[in-house]
């Protein structure tokens, strides 16, 4: 299934390169390509039980990336930067949405565009600029921590089983943690407002099966290795209790990324049409429209 799972998306990235144009094909390949390198880590580590530890790093630090380019790619669906602007540049972002402020409906909302003039008379969009830094965070500072992970570990100072106050798992987890939540956020942001643009180009099931990536690789592996370290996961020989968990993780992971790989294949390889262009004249039919409300209401006082 791992094997399947990686011919299917070589097949898809060659259609998505001959098919759709720079830089959109990039996001779309990278976002492809969470489920079977998954898959495939998740197959390596199975085998080759000593590079679990290389393996799961390596899956964290490409998600890491997906997630900044999920961002990316909702971008570029409405037609890059200057075209996203055009179409939304005079609306508001509702920031109340998960993982980070989903309790907080009172939060204002924030203008899209903050212009900010120069000498030269140049404009800077400081909100699209922060949504994107915000998960591009995580894609450069997740990596980073996995190699420092792995050169702790190769020194026999990390182990994700030791959680005293001077292991550094206890450190290092906490803190990607955190920067997962920071980078979630921006995503779910730029979809709650773009969900009904790009509405025909079936970003719900794709925003899902994103989601759905990250709660498997993510919390699923998680409550698996907090069982088995803490001995719920009976062991069998020759296998121990977190063998066991490993092993179980692993296998579960490749059964789901391989279906998971199959339904992004019906969203992503298919014909990429423009989004329709924006009507001139929207904005002052809207105008229109309130002015037109406005003396209705007075005439009926």
């Amino acid at each position: 299934m791992a094997a399947l799972s990686m011919l299917v998306y070589i097949e898809e990235c060659i259609y998505i390169y001959r098919k759709v144009l720079t830089p959109k094909k990039t996001a779309i390949n990278w976002v492809n390509g969470a489920a079977p390198v998954i898959a495939t880590m998740s197959c390596l580590g199975m085998w080759i039980p000593k590079a679990t530890m290389f393996t799961d790093m390596t899956s964290g630090s490409y998600f890491a990336i997906v997630v900044y380019k999920f961002l990316i790619m909702m971008v570029e669906e409405c037609g890059g930067d200057e075209e996203f602007l055009k179409r939304c540049g005079k609306n508001t972002l509702r920031i109340s949405t998960g993982p980070c402020c989903c309790c907080c409906p009172c939060l204002p909302r924030v203008a899209i565009t903050r212009v900010h003039r120069g000498h030269t008379g140049g404009t800077h969009r400081r909100t699209l600029f922060l949504l994107k830094l915000g998960s591009f965070q995580f894609a450069l500072l997740k990596t980073v921590f996995s190699i420092l992970s792995i050169i702790l570990w190769t020194n026999e100072n990390f182990d994700v089983a030791n959680m005293e106050i001077t292991g550094a798992a206890i450190w290092i987890n906490p803190f990607v943690g955190i920067l997962t939540i920071i980078a979630l956020w921006p995503v779910a942001i730029m979809f709650m407002h773009l969900r009904p643009v790009l509405s025909s180009l079936r970003i719900i099931p794709k925003y899902a099966m994103y989601q759905l990536v990250l709660v498997l690789s993510q919390l699923q592996s998680a409550i698996i290795n907090i069982l088995a370290m803490n001995g719920t996961i009976a062991c069998a020989p020759p296998y121990s209790s977190q063998a066991r968990g490993y092993l179980m993780s692993q296998q579960l992971l490749i059964l789901e990324m391989f279906i998971i790989t199959l339904v992004n294949r019906l969203m992503y390889r298919r014909h990429y049409d423009p989004l329709p262009l924006i009507d001139p004249h929207e904005d002052d039919n809207d105008q229109n429209t309130k002015i037109l409300q406005s003396e209705s209401g007075d005439n009926i006082l």
